[in-house]
């Protein structure tokens, strides 16, 4: 099985949650493939089995650039793929996941971990846990 993760971070709270997924989908024996939005490769992430998008929330609960503009890359092509979604905020209530999950939804992919997991600010032991958790199950 291979696990494709990339993401988007621009203070390290949302990479400190890949890392942590990482090493949950390292564990359960995956071959995973992490890349950062603004250097993956379409073909790598398409080609996995599961593919894991994090970014954080930016302005008006939206996704980070690099990442809003891959995933538009992509988007069009998640029929039938498997999706999880991650990312941290500082304010908010997840809209930009609930509405990430929804995209994704409508591209038909199907989401494996509901509307995603979220970690306010810095990633705390137990959410560090869950995207470990994450990194294992999806």
């Amino acid at each position: 099985m291979t696990k494709a993760i990339v993401y988007a971070s621009t203070t390290g709270n949302t990479e400190a949650m890949a890392q942590a997924i990482e090493k949950g989908a390292q564990l359960s024996g995956a071959k995973v493939v992490m890349q950062t939005a603004d250097s993956a490769s379409e073909a790598d992430v398409l080609a996995a089995d599961v593919i894991i998008l994090g970014s954080p929330a930016m302005g008006d609960e939206v996704l980070e650039d690099s990442m809003e503009a891959f995933f538009g890359t992509i988007e069009g092509k998640l029929s039938g793929k498997k999706v999880a979604l991650f990312g941290s905020y500082d304010w908010g209530d997840g809209k930009w996941l609930r509405d990430w999950a929804e995209r994704v939804t409508k591209a038909g992919g199907t989401m494996v971990n509901g509307t995603g997991l979220m970690a306010q600010l810095t990633p705390d032991d137990a959410a560090l846990k869950a995207c470990e958790q994450l990194g294992a199950t999806a």
